[in-house]
């Protein structure tokens, strides 16, 4: 039974389209527009600040700057350069320190972002602003879950917007160094955990990335599917990065995760809406196959591409899918990696708001996320 898409259609920009459409949306005083993003060492880190900036509207910007245990010096000058970019663009904002990981070792940064933003005071905000340029999969997936839901709710009238700058290079330049205990994102457990998901057939999707087979490794493991189905990019910026990396993984997929071909999903690098509804297609596929003999769970691990993971993100929105990661205790960057991003290929989504019919396609499920 397939069922009525959230985002189908979906309104979304790509390239220059983005910069058009920031100039003349954000063209009114009357916008009152709240900015979440990182304040990090990504060099995309400005990129969406700088040019909102430049707009007529009232600009304001929360930015979280994820702590991590001992990094390296290189990374915390670049952090530091890109603040005072941040803080020369828009002068009324809070920097939000984050610990991603608690004393213990634990990952708290996902519960910490969601229990700052519900201090915050989101009256008069007509459109609040997600850049996930440089902020984590664990920090953005929860705080856009947290958004979507108040807004969703009525506890919140604004426009939510999320924006990235999208390059491959640069994803593959930022190598993290993976912790040792996978489990779930914040707000992203899907029902994973409840007696009645313990009979279903899980189907691991795990979004592959050059270099991450050990962090996937101990994601097979914590998941335990029945079936894979890793995704690759097609089409993509470099033509043989689905070929490279499928030639990376071969000891994966013939012998770990036992990867029938005609299984292997491709999604366009470049279209977080591509992969968006390729998920949903499967899981609308299976629900009818797995009814009778405990249903079937997707299980979503995203990797590498943000591009990539905002599909994943959205498609785990409207299902309430469970988000199995590897939080990095920490970050190699390419020496070569500019500091700055001097013209990036922005994408743009629409994630709720005033220009979507009401009342909306429901979802499936209403988990809701803890504050």
């Amino acid at each position: 039974m397939m069922h009525a898409r959230r985002w189908d259609p979906c309104i979304a920009h790509r390239g220059q389209e983005v910069d058009k459409f920031i100039v003349d949306y954000f063209s009114s005083p009357d916008r009152h527009v709240l900015l979440v993003a990182g304040a990090g060492f990504d060099p995309r880190s400005t990129a969406v600040a700088t040019r909102l900036a430049l707009t007529p509207a009232s600009i304001s910007a929360v930015l979280f700057q994820e702590n991590r245990p001992k990094p390296a010096q290189g990374l915390l000058e670049r952090a530091t350069c890109n603040a005072v970019t941040l803080g020369a663009a828009i002068s009324k904002k809070v920097v939000i320190p984050v610990e991603i990981f608690g004393a213990d070792g634990a990952v708290i940064g996902g519960r910490n972002v969601v229990a700052m933003l519900n201090r915050q005071d989101f009256s008069g905000i007509t459109d609040i602003v997600v850049d996930i340029s440089a902020l984590s999969v664990g920090t953005s997936f929860p705080i856009i879950r947290y958004l979507f839901e108040q807004i969703e709710r009525g506890k919140m009238l604004a426009n939510l917007h999320i924006f990235v700058a999208h390059d491959p290079k640069l994803d593959a330049d930022i190598q993290p160094v993976p912790s040792d205990a996978p489990g779930y994102i914040h707000g992203f457990k899907g029902g994973s955990t409840l007696d009645s998901s313990a009979k279903a057939a899980k189907l691991w999707l795990p979004q592959l990335a050059a270099g991450r087979s050990g962090t996937l490794g101990l994601l097979y493991n914590f998941v335990a599917p029945h079936d894979t189905c890793p995704i690759l990019p097609f089409p993509s910026s470099n033509p043989r990065m689905g070929d490279e990396l499928a030639e990376e993984y071969l000891t994966e997929f013939e012998s770990g995760w036992s990867v029938d071909t005609r299984n292997i999903v491709y999604a366009d690098e470049g279209d977080p809406l591509d992969l968006y509804r390729t998920i949903l297609r499967l899981d609308d596929l299976r629900k009818p196959v797995f009814q009778e003999i405990g249903g079937s769970r997707l299980v979503l691990s995203p990797l590498g591409s943000k591009i990539m993971a905002l599909g994943a993100l959205m498609a785990a929105l409207e299902r309430d899918l469970p988000v199995a990661y590897l939080e990095a205790i920490g970050y190699n960057l390419n020496q070569s990696a500019p500091a700055v991003i001097a013209v990036p290929n922005l994408v743009h989504i629409w994630l709720e708001g005033d220009v979507y019919p009401k009342p909306r396609s429901r979802l499936l499920h209403d988990g809701g996320i803890p504050a």
